[in-house]
This record gives structure tokens, C-alpha cells and sequence, in this order.
């Protein structure tokens, strides 16, 4: 998994642990058992961000059902690893800060679930 602990570098500690889906394989969603995503930091150039749920009701009022509500491709970046490595091994600063906005693909990224929410983790150059 592309997240270390920002309690402790080499591994998680008893309150935070990752474990992998079903096979242990990473080509399913990834289930983190913690009490806050804050508590990981993406490396290298990876970007975790949390997706922005569409509206459900009409500024009116209305209730929109789940059908007519598409998922959106905005995203809101909650952390950022501290980039990647150029051919020279000098350190590529990521392109966006946490707190920032973003466009993402409506397909990729690893996902990620801490309870009830999903979370994805991108390259920066995504």
C-alpha cells in the first residue's frame, strides 16, 4: 500500500492498521481500519483526494433521485506525498496543495474506504 503513518515511518501502530480486500490483492477497493484518514500521508507523488457528492435536492427544494444524480469528477485533495524523484534524483515538488479542488478522471486511482467514506489516491501527474 502507497501510504505510511505519520506516527511512526517503518509502520503502522495498534490503532492504525491496513489491511487488503478480499485475496489480498490491490485490484479491488482497499480497506483501511483507522480512525482518520489524516493520520496517513501519501508518498513519493501520490495525491489522496475525496470526491465531491453531487447535489440531491434543486435549489427549490425538489429531492433529486439517485438515478438522475451524476457522480461528479470534482475532488477535494486532502494530502499530498512530497513528490517524486527526476532522472538527476532531485525532488519534483507535486502540483497541488492540500485544500485544493480538482478534476479528476472519472475512471483510476486506487480507492480507498475508512468506514463510511471513499477516498481515492492518484499520481500527481493524473
Amino acid at each position: 500500500m502507497l501510504l505510511q503513518s505519520r506516527h511512526c515511518g517503518r509502520e503502522m501502530s495498534g490503532a492504525l492498521t491496513a489491511s487488503l480486500s478480499p485475496a489480498e490483492g490491490l485490484d479491488s477497493a482497499s480497506t483501511i481500519a483507522a480512525k482518520s484518514i489524516k493520520a496517513l500521508a501519501p508518498l513519493l507523488d501520490r495525491v489522496l483526494v475525496q470526491r465531491i457528492k453531487a447535489e440531491t435536492k434543486t435549489a427549490g427544494g425538489i429531492f433529486l433521485p439517485e438515478s438522475a444524480v451524476k457522480e461528479l469528477n470534482e475532488a477535494k485533495v486532502l494530502a499530498v506525498g512530497p513528490g517524486a524523484f527526476d532522472r538527476d534524483g532531485k525532488r519534483i515538488a507535486p502540483s497541488v496543495q492540500p485544500g485544493d479542488k480538482v478534476l479528476i478522471p472519472q475512471f483510476g486511482g486506487s480507492p480507498i474506504k475508512v468506514g463510511e467514506d471513499e477516498y481515492s489516491l492518484f499520481r500527481d501527474h493524473e
